[in-house]
């Protein structure tokens, strides 16, 4: 059988995702009587689940520390870095009453962490020998975004978002602390087998009060490009005004350094957006809710219904002992067809057919999701086959995801061929460039799409290539793409 379309996936991304969401069962958005917020189902919600634990296993074995804040901000906290509020001010919501009594103080419900988190650590840091600390907690934080609301990609309340914050007794062992942030996202986007770009952001683009900020971003379906992870380099701009401060090596009092770095429900949108067809998601069997769906096929004799019988409780031991998670859809009211295309519309990764024949010929027959390519093994070594199958999923879904995503990043020397790659096709697109502010803002304006910013390291094929936007020399590249 040939393998599943893209086209629709791709050409009808907007539909297709809401459709998804839907027919799996994964999230019910729209419903809910407060723009921009959803309900995660319990079918998603397993999704979400295993995304979480995997960042947790990661974090934790990195050596941070998970927290728990409260969800309330005073208003005097957020206003104590004054970059940073005015970076948040538009998208606060305020809770101004208790009851009938309105408060003394205004309540920011949690935008992000930093100023409470800061506040705090300036009563447990006291000394070089504190530091470094990594701590991180997965908490809703909420904007009142005003832009149009998508399902998991634009919230007014995000329900996953992983914050990660550090203290470091100095600027330098902050930076380690980014480069080790970009290779922990790098596993766990690998993982995932989710594709990314990392870019140093613009400085007109960077998170209100931070340094610098890196990005992670991917290009979804439709040619848009979502930002799925970001890493920030605080310097002291938190510490200072917190009073965050430790006695140094050499007895001196100083202000502490600090990162930060954030995740949200974006990468559950993405794992979801990057792997599907006209079918609907192939969910990566490491974090598949179901692995393995059971479809048993009707007999027409009692004989022959007592051998699939039996061969089916042999093949679900034969599935527990090997802890893989499984379902038998054992519904008498629904043809196996219908069967098919509802766990083909969840993504499970692997069917496995069990009727007459293969009851009485000890054999079972296993099928791919990403594929549908079937195969026929032996039922008693079905949990070596599963095995074997789970990882070449796994290799094929990130293979395919990252081929796609370097079909979609285009490099070019004039605002003209950018123009018509982003209008045509969209994308990334990568431009030569001088390195100056205005003519960052400008190519904004001439190409209208956003700028991602500039990789991490000077590109080798901008030498002796000129700036489109003010004809000076290139000094590294600078990316541009229509963002959601």
């Amino acid at each position: 059988m040939a393998a599943p379309s893209r086209e629709r996936w791709s050409k009808e991304f907007s539909r297709w995702f809401d459709w998804v969401l839907e027919e799996a069962e994964i999230y019910d958005y729209g419903r809910y009587p407060v723009k921009g917020m959803g309900v995660w189902r319990p079918y998603g919600f397993q999704i979400r689940r295993r995304v979480v634990d995997l960042i947790r296993s990661v974090l934790d074995a990195s050596g941070h520390e998970e927290v728990l804040f409260p969800l309330l901000i005073p208003e005097h906290l957020l206003r104590k870095e004054s970059e940073h509020v005015r970076g948040f001010e538009a998208e606060v919501y305020w809770v101004t009453h208790g009851g009938r009594e309105p408060l003394d103080v205004k309540l920011a419900l949690r935008p992000t962490s930093e100023t409470s988190i800061s506040y705090m650590e300036s009563f447990w840091i006291k000394s070089y020998r504190d530091l470094p600390r990594l701590f991180y907690q997965v908490v809703s934080i909420f904007r009142y975004e005003t832009k149009a609301t998508r399902p998991l990609i634009r919230l007014r309340e995000v329900t996953t978002f992983k914050e990660a914050h550090t203290v470091h007794d100095s600027f330098e062992d902050a930076d380690r602390q980014v480069e080790e942030a970009i290779g922990l996202y790098k596993r766990i986007f690998d993982e995932l087998g989710i594709p990314y770009v990392i870019s140093k952001r613009p400085e007109w683009d960077k998170f209100a009060g931070a340094v610098y900020t890196v990005a992670f971003d991917t290009v979804m379906p439709d040619g848009r490009v979502l930002q799925i992870g970001t890493v920030h380099h605080l310097g002291q701009n938190f510490t200072i005004p917190f009073e965050v401060r430790f006695q140094r090596r050499d007895e001196l009092i100083d202000y502490a350094w600090q990162t930060s770095y954030g995740l949200s429900d974006r990468v559950i949108a993405t794992l979801i957006a990057i792997h599907g067809d006209d079918r609907g998601p192939v969910l990566p069997p490491n974090v598949a809710p179901i692995q393995v769906v059971v479809i048993p096929i009707p007999a027409r004799s009692e004989e022959d219904t007592a051998r699939v019988e039996k061969a089916l409780n042999e093949l679900e031991e034969r599935l527990r002992e090997a802890g893989i998670r499984y379902r038998v859809d054992r519904r008498e009211d629904v043809r196996p067809g219908r069967k098919y295309y509802e766990w083909e519309a969840r993504g499970v990764p692997v069917r496995i057919e069990l009727g007459p024949r293969e009851a009485r010929e000890g054999s079972l027959v296993l099928v791919r999701r990403d594929t549908l390519e079937k195969r026929k093994v032996e039922a008693s070594r079905v949990q070596e086959e599963l095995e074997k199958l789970f990882e070449e999923i796994r290799s094929e879904l990130r293979n395919r995801a990252w081929k796609w995503l370097e079909t979609k990043v285009r490099r070019v020397e004039t605002v003209e061929e950018a123009r018509k790659i982003l209008e045509e096709e969209r994308g990334i697109v990568e431009l030569p460039w001088c390195g100056r502010q205005e003519c960052g803002l400008r190519l904004e304006e001439m190409v209208e799409a956003g700028v991602l910013g500039s990789p991490l390291e000077k590109p080798e094929w901008v030498k002796g290539r000129r700036c489109p936007v003010c004809g000076q020399p290139a000094v590294t590249s600078i990316r541009v793409a229509k963002k959601y």
